[in-house]
């Protein structure tokens, strides 16, 4: 039989008994600490917030509900947004940042088992007489993680790669939400067109009444090159508006991967708006969030830090194995049913190292502080978010009714004032400027609308709320 396939098969017994010895023996070291929960997370990093009474208000359906985006009901955008979510770059590149990090805590994992290495040798030759050596050597080595040091860092890797998905999925979140307001600002652009288009075939109606009341003597030429210099500061302005919907397109276009070529045709009104917000705000809001849970588990990875810097001050025990089988004909041995097989322990234990592993636990400490104070940051950006979006979309929404009733006022003192300068008991300058008025109201009334349905996007993103709908626990899960 060939050396090789002889200390295969001839492990033997022994050196397998030695390392399931030594699982056994892992297996009763001592257990891991947990790393703390996100309630401890919480009250160790915003010991001084308390909420508002609103906010401890969880009911049913008190939370933002998931796949917000259909609310709007708006098929395009529904696809537009689906299309970012495929093609978007930032997002691939998110999505390689997640597969690397599991692969690193897969990478983690291995040490915990043992590594076989197996040598082998045939056919050369060391004399010239043609003798030669072969045969082969097998060997096993476990490092018997009693201490938890492996499976500190295992844990640390996997809670890293816990926090990298959820940080992918916040930014599908936001590129979603981006998307969403991307089309908003672009219809809006588009409607700012219109509405300019539309005050310009006003002004040519007034430049007409100018021409006409000159003709029949009750008007002055001034009048008729005040109208045309308005009908060209009002086309100024529609370029400089149709160069902003252009813009708004492109910026659009990118979001969804394509190129920027401004040839992409948002919806042409807005989508009607969705309902009144939720009466009470989700007292989970922390629990909620991808950003949020992402901030959370790289506490869990600085804590598990900590503790293999711990561990890795005790000391480090390996168990070896191996098995060898030589046949030469230098040698006077050679006894090819006997190969030889060596059990062994080792042990390394950190006697001075002038205080770099003392060091490497305070380092690890700090760390541990730095991202709880990072959580803090994040968890009272969330609730500022929520509050600011809750706040410009109730101001937005009593501005549209002002702006609403305004309009309407408007639009009837232009029809007063352009009857007068039609009949001449009044002059341009006073239709002049209620046209401007009604220009303005009607150029804030779209933008206000359109910012309410922006605020609504902010909202949902700050709730933490999902723009799919998202599938249903487990069940048995709590």
């Amino acid at each position: 039989m060939a050396p090789t396939r002889l200390i295969v098969r001839r492990l033997g017994d022994a050196a397998v008994a030695a390392l399931a010895g030594g699982l056994l023996l892992t297996l009763s070291a001592c257990a891991l600490n947990a790393p703390p929960d996100a309630a401890t997370i919480q009250q160790d990093a915003l010991p001084g917030l308390k909420t508002p009474p609103q906010w401890a208000v969880a009911g049913p359906g008190a939370e933002s509900p998931d796949n917000w985006l259909a609310t709007f009901k708006d098929d395009q955008l529904t696809a537009a947004v689906a299309e970012a979510i495929i093609h978007n770059a930032d997002l691939r590149v998110g999505a390689s940042r997640v597969e690397q990090a599991q692969l690193y805590a897969k990478l983690a994992g291995a040490k915990l088992y043992p590594s076989v290495d197996l040598l082998a040798r045939g056919g050369g030759k060391l004399s010239g007489d043609g003798s030669g050596i072969q045969g082969g050597v097998l060997t096993a080595a476990w490092e018997l993680d009693l201490w938890g040091r492996v499976r500190y860092g295992r844990a640390a890797s996997a809670a890293q790669a816990a926090s990298a998905q959820a940080d992918f999925e916040y930014a599908r979140q936001s590129i979603a939400a981006l998307v969403a307001k991307s089309w908003f600002l672009a219809t809006e652009a588009g409607l700012q067109v219109e509405a300019a288009r539309e005050t310009i075939r006003g002004s040519e109606e007034l430049v007409r009444l100018a021409g006409d009341r000159l003709r029949v003597g009750v008007g002055g030429e001034e009048d008729v090159l005040v109208a045309r210099a308005g009908v060209g500061g009002y086309r100024d302005a529609l370029r400089q508006l149709e160069l902003g919907r252009e813009q708004a397109i492109r910026a659009l276009e990118l979001l969804l991967g394509r190129y920027p070529s401004a040839a992409a045709a948002p919806s042409p009104q807005l989508p009607g708006f969705p309902g009144a917000v939720p009466a009470g705000l989700p007292s989970t809001l922390l629990e909620r969030r991808p950003d949020v849970i992402a901030a959370e588990r790289r506490v869990a990875v600085a804590f598990n830090r900590v503790e293999e810097a711990k561990a890795a001050k005790l000391p480090t025990i390996s168990l070896t194995t191996g098995l060898s089988s030589i046949s030469s004909e230098l040698f006077l041995l050679q006894d090819h049913d006997n190969p030889v097989w060596n059990l062994g322990a080792s042990l390394l234990a950190p006697i001075y190292k002038g205080g770099a592993l003392r060091t490497q636990v305070e380092i690890r400490t700090a760390e541990q502080k730095q991202a709880i104070a990072e959580y803090a940051v994040v968890g009272l950006r969330a609730f500022g978010e929520v509050e600011n979006a809750l706040a410009a979309e109730i101001a937005a929404r009593d501005r549209e009714q002002i702006l609403t009733a305004t309009l309407a006022d408007n639009q009837q003192a232009l029809d007063v004032v352009q009857t007068q300068f039609r009949v001449g008991s009044t002059d341009l300058r006073f239709v002049t400027q209620r046209q401007l008025a009604l220009n303005a109201t009607r150029s804030a009334l779209i933008r206000v609308q359109a910012e309410q349905r922006v605020q609504r996007v902010n909202l949902h993103l700050a709730l933490g709320g999902s723009f799919e709908q998202r599938p249903p626990p487990p069940s048995g899960s709590q």
